[in-house]
């Protein structure tokens, strides 16, 4: 767990999140599928003037509602609650009552009027007295979201699904909302865009995943399994800036649960090169100016410790002088270690140079410490360490702040080859923060390079990882490309399996085509992929043949798991 003490942003205190619920609206026309959607109250104290789906708040009359109607076969009495406050809602909201007489029939609109039903007394008595029940069975869960935490009124909301009736027409109720409006996802998101539509970030992500469908029948299809969208509470960050909201898978998301754990809002971010990033008061981020295919948007350097303890640099990238003049700016020069994760030229070649800048400032030279590259690493690749560094070897950072409290900074090592031969990880221990290198990145996928990487090492490293994270409870990664990210036992099981899914696909390749070459099986085995990646792909793939070679000796893949070596020896 992070030492409470280490949060860059002043803390706040999220406000508890009220129950509501809120129903879609669904129907088709000849221009395709439509939802319903109408204006709040421009003196609403939550998103007045928005365009929304019906929905609020529970009340107490809703328990009766799903007591008076037949539940759904599977449907829980909470799951029937909250379809009772989401079809009342909708009635109340915009005069549309999905309910059934006791032939099953949905009332007309004429019925509704002939009946006298007025849309803000109680329901239930009303409902009653037609001998009408609501139609539960005609919901179904869309999605789940929670407002955001640094929102100061928040709702834990489901998002419920359910087909228009089909002759009753939608008006609001011009108290709570305006505007009724049928229109289809694509064209609400493509007005909001314009500035004409106002809609709230939970309704965009929502219209974005409800444009995904063709009609009503495949929306409402796909929704019998459960919700179509997974649970979100998004985080706010900025991005150049400019506030932004990230839902759970996407990236960046989990460097915002890190840095800013109660959705403290403030955080940046967008990629530069000029200044570092504060993750946590001991832990900055500088990330090199070496964008590219294969860097994503360049390699992470990070200050780890503090001017009590001095500085640990991980990764000093390559040898960009202006990025290592920044380095030792940051640190004041005071930097005690420089640790490289591997050999490959944009970790390791800056820092020789980086220890020769400390140097000329007047302070000793710091050790670079890591792995010495292995026989078959490229000639950019070679690195030679003044301390090697093996499993369950410290690097230890000590010191006295100001105010007198001891503190201390701990990296323990972990040998992951697969990436590279030489690679390490390292976890914090005060914070129980895995730093992950090139073995698991951020955004995008390791490539596996023999003969200096090998499948079946990455794939063991996978699991000594996954072992080390139930160990010190590590739930955040630091990648050497990319933001953070959080979940990281989920983290490594997705990308194991992640592989494992490539190598199956490589072995049909190879069933498909049994006498074929590595270009035969990439074509296959990568058709997902885009053709300009397919180079870098290549070096996997063979890496997946090597490993298959070994497991399935019957496939006769010995020659082809051995081809000329394109990546010599140094």
């Amino acid at each position: 767990m992070i030492r409470p003490d280490s949060f860059v942003y002043p803390a706040i205190a999220p406000a508890e999140p009220d129950a509501a619920v809120t129903l879609l609206v669904v129907r088709d026309t000849a221009q395709g599928l439509q939802v319903l959607l109408s204006r709040r109250n421009a003196q609403a104290r939550f998103v007045p003037n928005a365009y929304v789906f019906p929905g609020g708040r529970l009340e107490p009359d809703d328990a009766l509602l799903a007591q008076q109607a037949t539940q759904a076969a599977g449907q829980t009495p909470q799951q029937a609650q909250l379809a009772a406050a989401a079809l009342r809602e909708c009635y109340e909201e915009l005069g549309l009552l999905l309910a059934r007489d006791a032939q099953g029939q949905m009332p007309t609109g004429a019925m509704l009027a002939a009946a006298g039903m007025q849309r803000h007394a109680p329901l239930a008595a009303q409902l009653q007295a037609q001998g009408w029940q609501l139609a539960l069975e005609a919901v179904l869960p869309f999605a789940h979201w929670t407002t955001d935490r640094d929102y100061p009124r928040r709702f834990d909301v489901p998002f419920l699904i359910a087909r228009a009736p089909a002759e009753q027409d939608a008006q609001a109720d011009g108290f709570e909302q305006f505007d009724a409006l049928w229109i289809s996802p694509q064209d609400a998101l493509q007005q909001h865009q314009q500035g004409q539509l106002l809609l709230v970030y939970p309704t965009i992500r929502t219209l974005e995943r409800l444009a995904d469908f063709a009609n009503t029948e495949a929306v409402l299809q796909a929704c019998q399994q459960g919700p179509v969208m997974p649970p979100s509470c998004p985080r706010v960050g900025l991005k150049n800036g400019a506030e932004i909201r990230l839902m759970e898978h996407e990236p960046g998301f989990g460097e915002l649960h890190m840095v800013c754990p109660n959705g403290e809002p403030g955080h940046e971010l967008a990629w530069q090169h000029e200044r570092a990033v504060p993750l946590l008061r001991h832990i900055h981020r500088l990330t090199a100016p070496n964008a590219g295919i294969m860097t994503g948007p360049g390699t992470n350097t990070y200050l780890i410790g503090e001017p009590a303890t001095g500085y640990v640099v991980m990764d000093p990238g390559p040898a960009d002088a202006a990025h290592l003049q920044r380095i030792v700016a940051l640190t004041g020069g005071d930097i005690r270690h420089i640790v490289c994760t591997h050999s490959h030229p944009d970790h390791s070649p800056g820092a020789a140079p980086l220890q020769q800048l400390v140097v000329d400032t007047g302070r000793a030279a710091p050790r670079i410490a890591g792995m010495a590259s292995g026989p078959f690493a490229r000639a950019d690749s070679y690195f030679r360490p003044e301390q090697t560094l093996r499993t369950g070897d410290t690097v230890v950072l000590s010191g006295v702040r100001a105010n007198g409290e001891s503190i201390g900074h701990t990296l323990q090592a972990v040998h992951t080859p697969g990436h590279a031969a030489n690679h390490l990880c390292f976890v914090l221990q005060e914070d129980g923060l895995l730093f992950s290198g090139d073995h698991i990145l951020g955004g995008t996928t390791t490539v596996v390079i023999p003969p200096d990487g090998g499948m079946q090492d990455f794939l063991d490293s996978l699991d000594r990882l996954a072992a080390l994270c139930k160990e010190w409870q590590i739930e955040f990664i630091l990648p050497a490309h990319g933001h953070v990210l959080d979940q990281a036992g989920s983290v490594i099981a997705q990308l194991k399996a992640h592989r494992l899914k490539r190598e199956v696909k490589v072995l049909q390749a190879i069933e498909q085509v049994p006498n074929g070459a590595l270009d035969d099986w990439l074509a296959l085995a990568y058709a997902d992929t885009p053709q300009a990646l397919w180079p870098v792909a290549r070096l996997s793939l063979l890496a997946h043949v090597q490993r298959l070679a070994a497991l399935h000796p019957q496939l006769g893949l010995q020659a082809i798991a051995m081809p000329e070596v394109a990546l010599a020896p140094h």
